[in-house]
């Protein structure tokens, strides 16, 4: 009698158990993926990653190379160079200047026509040092233009903007890119989350941060996580919610996106969540 009694309470203990737990199956996603493109137009001069590489953030992805940007960049060093070219000729005449002035005054008295040229070098020396700050100007806007040409220059090597592994792959050497063109997929495996798909009946049963078990039977991994959020679904006629789940990873373990996910939900607390919050609406 005894043991038939232990046996129905272990019956309607696991009957119980059971009846606050559901399962929803997921996929492995990232947080964190990249659709990489370029930022000027040209054609492709060198891949330096293929699908599947690892890279790292500052890693150049690809390289362009573009006539239109050569062109530009030789007419901006150009205008630089020959801008300076200007500010050491006036910086030269208005020395000389300066030391014929000297020469002259050491002449006065001497000659009636010193002071008649200390005059005229007064006005040259006012001319040159006009002509001076116009030249230095020209030089501050070529450098400006030879800054905004390095700027470009930055945008014809393609950068990885975090740590991640290539998964996508659209371009090849020689293709031309546009800006906006898609040409990578960049994943960052270090961000990875479980997405799930729940029916609106269940929507009772859970909540955001609450806590859920994991596993990823491919790998035979189990962890813990919780509910990060709970959206409603791309179509709204099949009443359907996502639910995004963070967990923990081992990082000696090989997870990726796109594998296959269970995830057991506990829901017991969820209920004592939502009856509190009935005897609050009741009061």
């Amino acid at each position: 009698m005894k043991l038939f009694s232990l046996a129905v309470i272990t019956s309607l203990f696991c009957i119980h158990l059971y009846a606050t737990q559901f399962s929803v199956t997921g996929t492995v996603v990232s947080d964190n993926q990249k659709m990489i493109g370029a930022r000027y137009m040209g054609y492709v001069k060198r891949i330096n990653f293929d699908i599947g590489d690892k890279v790292y953030r500052e890693d150049t992805l690809f390289e362009l190379e573009s006539a239109e940007f050569d062109i530009m960049k030789n007419q901006a060093d150009l205008a630089l160079e020959q801008a300076q070219i200007m500010v050491d000729m006036y910086r030269e005449r208005l020395d000389n200047i300066r030391r014929e002035k000297r020469i002259l005054r050491l002449k006065r008295g001497k000659d009636d026509t010193s002071e008649l040229s200390l005059e005229n070098l007064d006005i040259t020396a006012d001319n040159v040092s006009a002509g001076l700050e116009a030249a230095r100007a020209l030089v501050k806007n070529a450098a400006v233009k030879v800054k905004q040409m390095a700027t470009i220059s930055d945008y014809l090597e393609v950068k990885a903007p975090n740590d991640g592994i290539i998964v996508d792959k659209r371009i090849h050497v020689g293709d031309m890119i546009v800006p906006g063109m898609l040409a990578m997929v960049l994943v960052d495996l270090k961000h990875l989350e479980i997405e799930a798909q729940i029916a609106e009946s269940d929507l009772l049963k859970v909540y955001k941060r609450q806590r859920v078990k994991v596993s990823i039977p491919s790998i035979k991994y189990e962890t813990s996580g919780y509910i990060k959020s709970i959206v409603p679904g791309a179509n709204p006629m099949a009443h359907t919610f996502k639910i995004r789940v963070k967990f923990r990873r081992n990082e000696e373990l090989p997870i990726y996106p796109g594998m296959y996910a269970k995830i057991d939900i506990d829901y017991s607390d969820a209920n004592d969540l939502f009856n509190e919050a009935k005897k609050h609406q009741a009061n």
